[in-house]
């Protein structure tokens, strides 16, 4: 059980977060300052800090707990590294996980929206895929091949996300995009070497 503080903690970050998310998609991400969120979640500038040292943090925070995802799938499992993932990633789309492109809710549209149109928020998504990426590689061994591995697969899962939610972005429901994402799916996980 959470004790009180990390509660309050937690309430704390979630609550600086959304009130940043919703002025950058209100305003715009670089016409608001630090001190715009501070004053918004009505904190001072040195705890805003503390919870989230970058300004593009309090943006990505949200796709946190997918970080090291693959590595973490990988270890976890008792079938060959990419047909795990193949089956995560399958299961994702069915749960229509936004990582995967494949929502549709306005709310994660914009979020992507956001996300993909601004250099600053793009530039960090790419350091934590680099990151995913050597996690990964390091789960599949570390070496010469997990490494090669590695970042087959987070190009994969990289693709297939940006042309779901390309799709989405453009109109299309996820329920009638569904079964195009899971024969993408499919064709580049089978093209990759099993590993």
């Amino acid at each position: 059980m959470t004790g009180l503080r990390e509660r309050k903690k937690q309430q704390t970050y979630d609550a600086l977060s959304e009130a940043a998310i919703a002025l950058f998609l209100e305003r715009g991400f670089d016409e608001v300052s630090v001190t715009d969120i501070a004053a918004a979640a009505d904190v001072s500038k040195p705890t805003l800090f503390k919870y989230f040292p970058t300004k593009q943090d309090l943006v990505l925070h949200r796709i946190a707990d997918h970080r090291h995802e693959s590595a973490r799938v990988v270890t976890a499992s008792a079938v060959p590294p990419v047909r795990a993932l193949r089956e995560h990633f399958l299961a994702g789309l069915v749960a229509r996980d936004p990582i995967t492109g494949l929502n549709d809710h306005p709310q994660v549209l914009a979020y992507y929206r956001l996300v993909f149109t601004t250099p600053a928020l793009t530039t960090r998504l790419h350091q934590f895929m680099d990151d995913d990426e050597s996690a990964l590689a390091d789960a599949l061994g570390g070496d010469l091949v997990g490494e090669l591995l590695a970042a087959q697969v987070v190009s994969v899962q990289r693709v297939l996300s940006r042309r779901n939610w390309a799709a989405i972005d453009a109109g299309q429901r996820a329920g009638d995009r569904y079964l195009d994402a899971v024969t993408e799916a499919e064709t580049a996980f089978d093209g990759l070497p099993l590993g």
